[in-house]
């Protein structure tokens, strides 16, 4: 212990290495409900790729588990630690290295926020579109999760966005994949590769992402309907009308309800629509003129009409902005209320109503409350789960994510695997496609070393 302590501050500096109580609470834990904080070994605070290469030769040469962390905003225990490992976290890896106005990319250090991003790109009119819901999650933890986001809809997840990343291997080796080029054929793809991977091949020590124009018009519609599947049965006729919005999110009336009561958000819903609507969408649209704007909201609102809309509710900007600050913090709401796991699942879009409703009599069968709201534009189903017993939370969770496996989805659309949806992914996924992925984590991490216990690592619930 003593002689690895020794290394890890050679390589680091001696107040880049803490352990014991020096480990705040922060580190041992992300924002997953069902996990236990775990105080690493050593936490290591690298502030730059060699540091970092030097931490993980230390570390292949005596067989010692490492743990990346960015922000901790996860949700499904990738970054929290191991008690016989490392955990390095990029405190010190929060620079942004360039922005290039001319090829519109943005190299940054895995520490850096999206937060910090967006702020340095907002006044040359740049943004970087992809919006998790917590803007101080790192892009560092964006890449190793595929995050994505209410935003998703119209551009994409993380992976249509990361252009090139630099990355260390288990045994210290420095890789670089991609660039500031948005095409390439040239041999296997190594960033896709890379991107979702939670840590588990490789340590992200720099990302080249692509920027864009910044929408200079905005607006936010509340949609009320009498019912959950009229909402869902609308999505496809929206996307599908060339009105082409930002956010196209479902929320039911609970949820709705919860995140406005927990901002203070009065959105001047008359009484008799909020007793008749069970189900709301919420819909940005964004464009570059007030012509086009005003345009893509007519034609919407008659649509809208058409597939039974109680109303439609323009809402004015300061409340349109709040109610979508509101919904990136539904967690934290739900949390709020007493929920014991929230949990997300993906499925064809168009099977959503279907899911939903026999997500609720699973809910009924197991007597557990689940609320639940959505990026309803990709299929992206987030379930809250009100039920205290473990057990029976892990058994009507299973049947969740089983359920949407057998509609042609998967156990996550942007939370991720880490440790808490492991069990699951491995009794659900491909055998043939587990056997590959297992391969590839031989040929990047011959030791297993990197992310142990997620992904690949976990065999029982």
């Amino acid at each position: 212990m003593s002689e690895l302590l020794e290394q890890l501050r050679k390589a680091v500096g001696e107040t880049n290495v803490r352990v014991g109580d020096a480990v705040h609470a922060d580190y041992t834990h992300d924002e997953t409900l069902t996990v236990s904080p775990v105080v690493p070994l050593a936490l290591v605070l690298p502030g730059s790729t060699s540091e970092v290469s030097e931490v993980l030769k230390v570390a292949s040469e005596r067989g010692v588990p490492v743990v990346a962390r960015g922000s901790g905003t996860g949700l499904s225990g990738a970054a929290v630690p191991v008690p016989d490992g490392i955990l390095l976290a990029f405190d010190r890896m929060r620079h942004i290295l360039e922005i290039d106005v001319e090829n519109q990319v943005a190299v940054v250090e895995p520490g850096v926020t999206l937060e910090q991003l967006n702020g340095a790109l907002a006044p040359l009119g740049l943004i970087y579109p992809v919006s998790p819901g917590e803007q101080t999650a790192s892009l560092g933890g964006n890449v190793g999760t595929n995050a994505g986001g209410m935003r998703a809809v119209r551009y994409g997840v993380t992976r249509h966005h990361v252009l090139g990343l630099e990355a260390v291997l288990a045994d210290g080796t420095v890789l670089r994949t991609g660039g500031k080029f948005v095409k390439c054929s040239t041999g296997y793809d190594l960033t896709q590769l890379l991107i979702g991977s939670e840590g588990t091949l490789a340590v992200t020590t720099e990302v080249t992402v692509k920027v864009q124009p910044r929408p200079t018009e905005t607006t936010t519609i509340l949609v009320p309907f009498a019912t959950l599947p009229e909402v869902t049965h609308a999505v496809p006729r929206i996307v599908a009308s060339g009105v082409n919005p930002t956010i196209l999110e479902y929320a039911d009336a609970l949820v709705l309800g919860s995140i406005t009561r927990a901002a203070g958000l009065d959105l001047g819903i008359p009484d008799d629509i909020q007793q008749a609507a069970l189900a709301y969408l919420i819909v940005v649209l964004e464009e570059s003129s007030v012509s086009r704007l005003d345009e893509g909201v007519e034609r919407l609102g008659t649509l809208l009409g058409e597939l039974g809309a109680l109303d439609v509710y323009v809402l004015p900007p300061h409340a349109g902005a709040s109610l979508i600050e509101a919904r990136e913090r539904l967690f934290f709401v739900t949390k709020a209320a007493g929920a014991d796991d929230i949990i997300d699942a993906v499925i064809p879009r168009a099977a959503i109503p279907d899911y939903l409703a026999r997500v609720a009599e699973l809910a009924e069968a197991h007597q557990t409350f689940v609320s639940g709201c959505g990026h309803v534009g990709d299929g992206n189903v987030h379930l809250g789960v009100f039920q205290p017993d473990t057990e029976k939370r892990k058994a009507l969770t299973r049947e969740i994510f089983l359920l949407a496996v057998d509609m042609g989805g998967a156990v996550s659309g942007e939370h991720g695997v880490g440790t808490e949806k492991a069990p699951y992914f491995l009794e659900t996924a491909d055998p043939a496609a587990l056997e590959l992925m297992r391969s590839i984590k031989t040929a990047f991490d011959p030791k297993g070393i990197l992310g142990p216990h997620r992904m690949l690592g976990a065999e029982t619930a």
